[in-house]
C-alpha cells in the first residue's frame, strides 16, 4: 500500500501544505488505496527535507511532481491517460506556475504578513510546551521570511504581491469556465494540483485580505467546494 507522508490536519485542512494536500488529493481522485501518516516529525526524515514524500513498498519518492509521475507510470496512467498533448502541456506548466509562484505568496500571507502571523502561530506551535513555544516560532519565521526575501516575492509590497495572486485567480477561473473539471467531465492531476492550492486559500479557517481576495472569484469557490464534497465529504 502506498503510505503518504505529510504535516499533521490544521487550518480546517487535511493538511496546511497545497503539496501535501494535492497528493492526498491525487490519491483520492485516482482510487489508489493509500495510507496517510500525518506527523511534524516526518519532516526530520524527508529525504529532501521537504514534505510530501511517499513509500511504495521499498521505493521512497519525494516532491508532489516525482511523486505524481511515479503514480501515473505504476497505475497505468488513472489520471492523465486521457488529456492531449496539448492538455498535458497546460496542466505542467500551469503546475509549475502555482508551485513557484502562488506558493510563496500563500506563505508569506501567512508567515511574514503579520494580519494572521498571530492564528498561524498558535495553530502551529501553540501545542509546544514553555518556553519552546515562545522560542520555535520566532526562529522559524526568521528562516521563513530570510527564504522568502531570497525567492523574491517579500521584495514586492503586498498590494503587489496580492495582484500577484489576483492574476493567477482570473487566469485559473478563465482556464476553469464553466466545467465540473479543469479539461471536462472528468479529473485529472491537474485538479489535484488546483485544489492543493486553492483550498489553503478558500477552504482555510483563516480570514485574510490575501484569502478573502481568492474567495471573491465565485467561479473558484464552486470548484472548490464541488471537489471538497465530492472527494472529502
Amino acid at each position: 500500500m502506498i503510505e503518504l507522508y505529510g504535516f499533521t490536519p490544521n487550518l480546517g485542512l487535511e493538511d496546511p501544505s497545497p503539496f501535501v494536500l494535492k497528493v492526498d488529493t491525487y490519491l483520492r481522485m485516482a482510487k489508489i488505496e493509500y495510507r496517510k501518516i500525518s506527523k511534524l516529525s516526518n519532516l526530520k526524515h524527508a529525504p529532501k527535507g521537504k514534505l510530501p514524500y511517499i513509500r511504495d513498498n521499498d521505493k521512497i519518492i519525494a516532491d508532489s511532481q516525482f511523486i505524481f509521475d511515479h503514480l501515473e507510470d505504476k497505475f497505468n496512467r488513472p489520471l492523465d491517460g486521457h488529456l492531449s498533448a496539448e492538455q498535458k502541456a497546460i496542466a505542467y506548466l500551469t503546475t509549475k506556475s502555482l508551485d513557484e509562484n502562488l506558493y510563496f505568496a500563500i506563505v508569506y500571507s501567512r508567515w511574514q504578513d503579520e494580519e494572521s502571523w498571530a492564528k498561524v502561530k498558535k495553530a502551529f506551535f501553540g501545542k509546544l510546551p514553555f518556553p519552546l513555544n515562545a522560542i520555535v516560532p520566532i526562529i522559524a519565521r526568521k528562516q521563513v521570511i530570510r527564504t522568502l526575501y531570497g525567492q523574491g516575492v517579500s521584495r514586492h509590497t503586498k498590494d503587489e504581491i496580492i495582484s500577484i495572486c489576483q492574476k493567477t485567480y482570473q487566469a485559473l477561473t478563465d482556464l476553469i469556465g464553466d466545467k465540473p473539471f479543469v479539461f471536462g467531465d472528468r479529473p485529472c492531476s491537474l485538479d489535484a494540483t488546483l485544489f492543493g492550492f486553492l483550498a489553503e486559500v478558500i477552504l482555510a479557517d483563516l480570514d485574510n485580505t490575501f484569502n478573502e481576495s481568492a474567495r471573491n472569484y465565485p467561479v473558484l469557490v464552486k470548484y472548490c467546494q464541488r471537489i471538497y464534497k465530492q472527494y472529502y465529504s
